[in-house]
């Protein structure tokens, strides 16, 4: 005590870990040492509890529901606002031009991005929980919501005949690029309305499941998107935004394609028309890219010295706009414009439920992956600023958002990466700046939407291209993923071939069912090794691993990371053979044939031994007996033949000559999370058949809250597998196996031994 206590004195000093106890097996741990507390809560008390009302959980439900109530009434005016005001106002310049941009993305007309970045960015103020997410468009999700839309409301489902009769696809007539013959031509209004009504359905299911999985707690669901795998589909993502909008860069008209290889068609099909290539609409387009690079990189290089950056997209917006209205490009260039923008908000509107059935896959998708880039987003800036945010509140929150929003004639939101980053980087403090953005958009689609009407297509398509510069930067995680983790490295590559190929929706779960495979393979194919013990320490580590680890004569410490369960059973148990060298039925055909070769020595000694001569004609046969030919004659009694003790004798040497040099083998279940009825029956049977060749097998390391509780209720304890097996620790298994080898003069009487 007195060491110890100058090694506490002393910080320099090596700290002494001591301790004197006897070793410990689970039946005296469960005897003397430890007893279970009694559970006197019932059910109905329980129940009771969990609904119990009060004035303190009310409000604890209202706060966590409302999450802006823990901060409003306390929110520091002098500190916060000012840059809550600067922040809000850069946001919302820069989701004007994205909610206009997007919304091509979502195959609707770009007023209803509008509309989109409003609503709900109104109303995560209130219901979210995270400070500097700016919740609205997103590249990814609009253009899933655009191929749903494209593939519900297509084309060729509106062609109508020049005198306004709706026509056929049947009739005689070459295919346009819009998808009609050409006795027909497009009605681009009542297409648009479908595609509306299919983008704010699925908006709405979008909603209901999100808001459900909150209610369930089902929050943690985004940790199935593993980052590799998010990060691969949103590079395919990306791949698919820029395809889409070759065809606005070059100023041609193509048909929109969804599905399996719809990137392959969209390609071709933009190579097909690339002679029609409209000149100004692409010069306008190269400019604006050019534009919008050049102030991103002095944006990023110079963000420490910029009060704010520097709105390149505004810019764009304004200036293209001047310019296409200036010089009449729709009218004398042919350049594509955004059209009509009505002034002011739409009345809310009950959506079509009858397109429900056919949106419940990609609601689901898309519910998955808005959550899963929205809490990420929130973990990355809560963690960054110190606070925490609610998984579930936030599913609630975005659930909220889309469900009510879509009553207005949205679709789907999620945070996006570029806004969260100025509305952060530009002092954002809380919400209100999110608030002052939204107020910012409402302002355009209120007052002065008709002003960007003549804004060209072409000039969204780059502002589109442009963000998304730092998606495919993703690309450099391969080579790091390469030289850390191989299985990561393959999920990525797996989300992102299978969504450029598959499309979004079903390279999403391709991406997901992988990702499962891979954790399956894991377990499958776990780390097994033996272990030894560092001299004089207790400790036990890999002896391939470190040349100061020895291994402790007669004994083998068998250690696998991995839980036992009937996928990995099997080989866990030919991994135990292999690594150990101890296999029961190799030892078994060693006793088989020292039996034989003791009967037939035996046979030999015991036999009479014949000495014959010829004498003439007749043969004489002499016996010489052997020296016990006495004693077996008086063993024979009444014509019957008793056993000899010269064969008790010989079959009981057999058992005494060791059939392997291993005496005990230790489990280490340290890493054993769980095991199953079918794991068990196989270490129950391994148990059996290592006994059968006088090799002990104990546990150690078992964790008594839940290993240990599966095999109380598998009852694995019976017969004869009891507690005395199993040990705290492997140091316990050691020195009881040191002790106590199963190894002795008797033979075993372990059940299944082919020994008599």
């Amino acid at each position: 005590m007195e060491q110890e206590a100058a090694a506490q004195d002393d910080p320099s000093e090596q700290l002494i870990y001591r301790i004197e106890r006897p070793v410990y097996d689970e039946a005296f741990i469960r005897k003397k040492v430890l007893s279970r507390k009694e559970n006197s809560v019932t059910c109905r008390q329980r129940l009771a509890e969990k609904f119990q009302c009060s004035s303190q959980r009310a409000k604890a439900v209202v706060l966590s529901f409302l999450p802006i109530l823990t901060w409003l009434p306390s929110y520091p005016v002098k500190q916060f606002l000012v840059s809550d005001i600067v922040s809000g106002l850069s946001t919302g310049v820069v989701q004007l031009p994205q909610g206009l941009a997007y919304a091509m993305l979502a195959a609707v007309p770009p007023v209803y991005g509008l509309y989109t970045s409003f609503y709900p960015v109104l109303l995560y103020t209130f219901f979210g929980t995270s400070r500097h997410i700016s919740i609205g468009t997103f590249a990814v999700i609009s253009l899933m919501i655009g191929g749903v839309a494209v593939r519900e409301a297509p084309d060729s489902n509106f062609c109508v005949l020049a005198n306004g009769s709706v026509g056929s696809n049947e009739s005689i007539g070459s295919v346009g690029s819009s998808g009609c013959t050409s006795p027909m031509v497009l009605d681009e209004k009542a297409r648009d309305y479908m595609r509306v009504q299919v983008a704010v359905v699925l908006t709405t299911l979008v909603g209901i499941i999100q808001i459900v999985l909150g209610l369930l707690r089902f929050g943690f669901v985004a940790i199935y998107l593993t980052e590799p795998l998010v990060r691969g589909f949103t590079t395919a993502a990306s791949i698919h935004v820029v395809i889409s909008q070759l065809k606005y860069l070059l100023g041609v008209r193509t048909e929109r394609f969804s599905g399996p290889l719809s990137a392959i068609y969209s390609v071709k099909a933009v190579l097909m028309k690339i002679t029609e290539t409209n000149i100004p609409t692409l010069l306008l387009g190269l400019a604006c890219i050019i534009f919008l690079y050049t102030i991103k990189v002095l944006n990023e290089r110079f963000k420490k010295k910029l009060p704010v950056p520097i709105p390149g997209e505004i810019i764009v917006v304004i200036v293209s706009t001047g310019v296409s209205f200036g010089m009449s490009l729709s009218r004398d260039h042919k350049v594509d414009v955004v059209g009509t923008i009505p002034t002011g908000l739409l009345p809310p509107a009950a959506p079509h439920f009858f397109l429900l059935p056919s949106l419940i896959t990609e609601s689901f998708a898309i519910a998955i992956v808005g959550f899963s880039m929205c809490i990420s987003l929130s973990k990355i800036f809560a963690l960054k600023h110190g606070y925490s945010v609610d998984g579930n509140q936030e599913l609630i929150a975005l659930g909220l958002c889309n469900f009510i929003s879509s009553f207005f004639h949205t679709f789907t939101v999620t945070s996006s990466m570029s806004r969260s980053l100025v509305q952060e980087s530009t002092g954002g403090k809380t919400q209100i700046a999110g608030l002052l953005a939204s107020l910012v958009v409402l302002l355009v689609v209120v007052a002065i939407g008709y002003i960007f009407e003549p804004l060209p297509q072409t000039a969204l398509a780059a502002i589109i291209m442009v963000n998304l510069i730092g998606m495919f930067k993703q690309f450099r995680d391969i080579p790091g993923l390469w030289r850390t983790s191989k299985i990561e490295l393959a999920i990525w590559l797996v989300a992102f071939v299978a969504s450029v190929l598959l499309g979004l929706d079903y390279g999403l779960l391709v991406a997901i069912a992988f990702a499962i495979l891979t954790v399956i393979y894991r377990t499958q194919s776990p780390k097994s090794s033996i272990l030894g013990h560092v001299p004089n320490t207790g400790l036990y580590y890999d002896v391939d691993e470190y040349e100061e680890v020895a291994e402790y004569e007669g004994i083998k410490i068998f250690h696998s990371n991995s839980s036992i369960y009937f996928a990995n059973s099997d080989l866990y148990v030919n991994a135990l053979k292999e690594k150990t060298a101890v296999n029961p039925a190799d030892l078994q055909n060693i006793r088989k044939s020292r039996r034989k070769q003791k009967e037939k020595s035996s046979s030999t000694c015991s036999s009479p031994l014949k000495i014959c001569a010829k004498y003439k004609d007749e043969a004489v046969t002499h016996e010489v007996l052997p020296p016990n030919h006495m004693v077996v004659m008086e063993e024979q009694k009444n014509g019957q033949l008793t056993d000899s003790h010269g064969d008790s004798a010989s079959e009981k040497s057999i058992f005494l000559e060791p059939l392997s040099s291993i005496h005990s083998i230790i489990l280490d279940w340290t890493s054993v999370s769980f095991i199953d009825s079918v794991g068990a029956k196989a270490i129950r049977q391994v148990v059996k058949e290592y006994a059968a060749v006088d090799v002990q097998v104990v546990i150690a390391g078992c964790n008594t809250g839940i290993v240990l509780a599966d095999l109380d209720s598998l009852n694995f304890f019976t017969g004869h597998m009891t507690t005395d097996m199993l040990f705290p620790t492997v140091h316990d298994a050691v020195l009881h196996c040191h002790r106590c080898p199963l190894l002795n003069s008797d033979p075993p009487t372990a059940p299944n031994t082919d020994t008599t």
